[in-house]
């Protein structure tokens, strides 16, 4: 049976740190509160059962591949600067400064080519390789994905 009184005390912890889920869970039984659904609150009662996820093994790499830069399907000898992760692609600091970089600029590794934005944090992404920028392959603004292109590289 769901104590009102313990419900009640959960709900305003939730209220007053602007939570949206709380999971609480005892002997006896789990209980999971989600808030800013229709209709306000939802309690879901669940049993207590736990069981480990499902594990599915990864490929090995391969001891004699050795890992490369991500190049050109092409041909062309470009080499790839990919986002190392998930978020938005913003091509200058600010809409009013200049972007990072351009096509025909010239890159080291330590310049800072672009920002990713991921869960409210501005990442500075560095290019990580020398040469000449050939090709932006996306926008600013645009939603990127980990290993996503963003630049294509003429190595020095």
């Amino acid at each position: 049976m769901i104590d009102i009184d313990r419900l009640r005390q959960l709900i305003d912890l939730m209220v007053e740190h602007d939570l949206t889920e709380v999971d609480v869970s005892d002997e006896d039984q789990s209980i999971t509160i989600k808030r800013g659904v229709a209709g306000g609150f939802q309690v879901s009662p669940q049993p207590q059962a736990f069981a480990p996820p499902p594990v599915t093994p990864e490929p090995a790499p391969s001891a004699s591949a050795p890992l490369a830069p991500a190049t050109s399907a092409a041909g062309d000898g470009l080499v790839a600067i990919e986002s190392p992760m998930v978020g938005t692609f913003y091509s200058a600091p600010d809409p009013d400064s200049p972007p990072f970089t351009k096509v025909g600029a010239s890159i080291t590794p330590d310049s800072v080519v672009c920002l990713v934005e991921a869960m409210k944090v501005f990442n500075e992404i560095k290019a990580e390789t020398t040469g000449t920028i050939e090709r932006m392959c996306v926008k600013s603004g645009d939603a990127i994905e980990f290993g996503q292109a963003l630049f294509m590289v003429r190595p020095a």
